[in-house]
């Protein structure tokens, strides 16, 4: 949603995603649809915003883990699509200090870590509290 004709950011797909395209019939107005198609990525994006402008590095880890747990549906066991590298580079933190947050909340018994992709959420209101 670019108000020009120069992109000043780009979108890289960290899974399988496609594009579908939709045809709209002649005359038909699409900005109804796509409004809040772009508040709510305008809200993510403040949101992303103040998670990096007001936490440490355990809110912002927390606040991720909620996040992705939240986009499959609330599940305990979290697929993450994203190399700890990965998440480091979104959430302005290094690759150490990634790991050493799931190794705390790990030993705090809030997370297992099934894989380097996979957690089980143990304690989510606890974590919810620290992403807060």
């Amino acid at each position: 949603f670019e108000a020009d004709a120069t992109h000043h950011f780009f979108a890289e797909a960290i899974n399988a995603t496609g594009v579908r395209v939709f045809r709209a019939p002649s005359g038909t107005d699409m900005s109804r649809q796509l409004l809040p198609l772009a508040l709510k990525g305008l809200t993510r994006g403040q949101e992303h915003l103040l998670v990096l402008g007001r936490q440490n590095a355990i809110e912002r880890v927390a606040a991720f883990l909620v996040e992705m747990s939240e986009r499959q549906g609330g599940l305990r066991q979290v697929e993450l699509p994203m190399s700890r590298n990965d998440i480091g580079d979104y959430l302005g933190l290094t690759i150490e200090t990634v790991s050493r947050v799931f190794t705390r909340l790990k030993e705090k018994g809030v997370i297992r870590l099934l894989s380097l992709r996979s957690i089980e959420i143990l304690k989510r209101d606890t974590l919810l509290a620290m992403g807060e």
